[in-house]
């Protein structure tokens, strides 16, 4: 750790990541074996760089996993507009494939290293970044210390700390505000998150909005949504979208009590991580269920309880075909994902009580729609029912949902303007003769 954020707590992070060095090759391979990792690019989780670094100024974007990934891929374009190189990287593998399908040209992925001092240092020695963009809620002590050692500016950009996030940094009292002292900027995601992070030291936090408002919706290979509808048709669809572990045996039982008074229900369930998509048939195949596996080409038939859609990039395809979508990590405690992309696609939304990662936009959505939240299989069952047998009060029901969403458009441009001050020198610099680009 540096002089400016010593601290007994940051010491001790420091040395256990040393002391754990000897257990990552174990680690990384245990996650491999998981799907979790990519074989082919391990050495990137080390620091290692996997392609030749462009000549001049870079941006370093980091956005952990898929949702954060898909929401600053506008962002990370405006700044390659701007002939300054990005460098993006993710943790997960999902997310690493996102990136690789929607990166502009002038922008490139790597795997973000593991919060250990040799591989950080590792990293930032290779890349040199100029900026270093932070989306969301990652916190990693080590890498903050030595960007602020190297005096290269951190900023947290759609930044979020729930309150849950709150009451565990408060915990540790004041050992960790140097820590969030060394941060230039955080532009938050809502006033509520900026001031848990002034209250941790974040002293220049503010709120801009979210910027998952102003990702367009998902698109659709037109061939591959009419396929799907003609092997669907007469079936009545619903889709269980980004779920996760547990999740989908709350959906399945749904689905057998809401098919006995809609024979032709069809559930259409997409896994967050399709990797867990073979395992998952498995599971649901034993306990009784007709499933078809979409990454297997399986094809549904008039017997098909379930279509897993263990495939990526999706889900505007399956929120197209279906009027009524649940929002998945919302049934079990993992916080809630985006319901953004099923509004702007006119699909009646459904969540559940877990949704911590983005309640103002779930109490937003409940307001507009006069619903709330489904406490489980038999609630979902009885929602599914009830708008399937109405489409005209499903299509309302999403109406009033992408009206009570769109007031908060317009981070997008609140965020560039924020970071005009920190990317206009960039830019300079790489419109000078023999300036790059990557």
């Amino acid at each position: 750790m540096t002089d400016r954020l010593r601290s007994p707590l940051l010491t001790a992070y420091g040395l256990a990541g040393r002391a754990l060095m000897p257990f990552i090759p174990m680690l990384l391979s245990y996650r491999t074996g998981k799907g979790k990792e990519d074989p082919a690019r391990r050495r990137e989780r080390y620091g290692y760089a996997s392609r030749q670094r462009p000549d001049g100024p870079l941006v370093w974007v980091h956005a952990a996993s898929v949702g954060e990934t898909n929401a600053v891929l506008p962002l990370v374009r405006r700044i390659v507009g701007e002939g300054v190189t990005v460098l993006v990287t993710t943790v997960t593998v999902t997310s690493a494939a996102i990136a690789a399908a929607g990166l502009p040209r002038g922008a490139f992925h790597q795997y973000a290293p593991l919060d250990i001092v040799p591989y950080v240092d590792r990293f930032l020695d290779n890349w040199k970044p100029g900026l270093a963009l932070f989306v969301e809620s990652e916190l990693w002590p080590t890498m903050m210390a030595r960007l602020s050692a190297r005096g290269i500016p951190e900023i947290r950009i759609n930044a979020r700390m729930s309150p849950r996030s709150f009451g565990r940094w408060q915990s540790f009292g004041a050992a960790t505000r140097p820590l969030f002292g060394s941060v230039e900027m955080a532009l938050a995601q809502s006033e509520g998150d900026a001031e848990r992070l002034r209250a941790l030291g974040l002293h220049k936090a503010r709120s801009v909005g979210n910027l998952k408002f102003d990702v367009p919706a998902p698109g659709v290979e037109p061939q591959k949504l009419e396929a799907f509808v003609v092997m669907a048709a007469g079936r009545e669809i619903f889709v269980a979208a980004s779920t996760h572990e547990g999740e989908e045996t709350i959906v399945a039982e749904a689905h057998r009590q809401a098919r006995a008074g809609r024979p032709a229900l069809l559930t259409v369930i997409v896994p967050r991580h399709p990797v867990r998509g073979p395992a998952l048939r498995d599971a649901l195949v034993a306990a009784g269920y007709s499933v078809a596996l979409r990454s297997q080409g399986e094809a549904v038939t008039p017997t098909t309880d379930l279509y897993i859609a263990d495939t990526l990039g999706e889900l505007g395809l399956f929120y197209r075909a279906a009027p009524v979508a649940l929002i998945g990590g919302t049934l079990v405690p993992v916080g809630g994902h985006n319901p953004i992309e099923a509004a702007l696609l006119d699909t009646a939304i459904l969540h559940g009580p877990h949704v911590q990662n983005a309640a103002e936009i779930y109490a937003a959505l409940d307001r507009g729609t006069g619903t709330g939240a489904i406490a489980d299989a038999t609630g979902l069952a009885a929602a599914v029912e009830t708008l399937l047998a109405s489409p005209s009060d499903a299509t309302q029901q999403a109406r009033r949902a992408a009206a009570s969403l769109a007031p908060f458009a317009g981070a997008l441009e609140a965020t560039i303007e924020a970071l005009g001050p920190y990317l206009k020198p960039l830019a300079a610099r790489a419109g000078q003769p023999g300036g790059p680009r990557a």
